[in-house]
This record gives C-alpha cells, sequence and structure tokens, in this order.
C-alpha cells in the first residue's frame, strides 16, 4: 500500500518509518549495518550503508516529516545533500524529539501535516 504521508524516526542505529493516512499506518523498521573492521573509516561507511537503506524504503512517498535528535538528522540531512539530493524534495521538514512510541510519532506527524498542508493551499482529508 502506498501512503501519501509519512514520519521517519531516526538516531545512529536505527530507524522507523512509519506511512499514514487517515485510517492505516504501516511501520518498517531498519537497522544499522555493522562492520567490525579496524580499517579507518568503516563507521563512516555503515552510517552512508544506514541511510542509504532508509532512503531506499522512503522512495515513492510524497511527503516525510524526519524526527530524532538534532546530531542525528543534522547527519542525515548532510547525508541526503551530498548523496541523495532528489530526495530532499520529499522531506517535509524535520523535528527533534526524543525516542517517541509509534502512536506519539503518528500524532504528532498527522499535526504537522495538517498545519502543513494548510499553509502550502491542500486540503485536508476528513
Amino acid at each position: 500500500m502506498s501512503l501519501f504521508h509519512a514520519v521517519l524516526w531516526l538516531d545512529h542505529h536505527e530507524a522507523r518509518l512509519l506511512q499514514f493516512d487517515a485510517e492505516h499506518v504501516e511501520l518498517e523498521r531498519i537497522r544499522e549495518h555493522s562492520h567490525h573492521t579496524k580499517q579507518h573509516g568503516s563507521n563512516v561507511r555503515s552510517e552512508h550503508e544506514f541511510y542509504a537503506d532508509v532512503c531506499d524504503r522512503m522512495a515513492g512517498i510524497a511527503e516525510v516529516l524526519v524526527t530524532g535528535s538534532h546530531t542525528a538528522q543534522a547527519d542525515f540531512k548532510h547525508y541526503l545533500a551530498k548523496h541523495r539530493p532528489a530526495l530532499k524534495t520529499q522531506v517535509a521538514g524535520y523535528e527533534t524529539v526524543n525516542k517517541p512510541s509509534d502512536n506519539q510519532l503518528v500524532a504528532l506527524a498527522r499535526s504537522f501535516f495538517v498545519k502543513h498542508d494548510r499553509m502550502n493551499g491542500v486540503p485536508t482529508p476528513s
């Protein structure tokens, strides 16, 4: 099922992508790739693989609210700008939050998108 809005919560080790509409919510969990090597930069490669996986899962979603710690959001934003600039247009906004439950994330995102859509002149489904 392809849903119009989604909220992404992420830190540097895992992500939750929740797609939703007025009646449905779909959850995907994404975990970091662990490579235990002594090679310089292996953590950077792991983070890039993780963010690439997150970006792949965002494909086809029209608007995504990105949430999480300020640091994780900044790193993800930097990754998008450098490696996936086409996906930047899908990001509707960024919100700094701790580690909310799935229900709290969806409630936050629904509230955000009501305001976001009204500001952009998009009618809100009832």
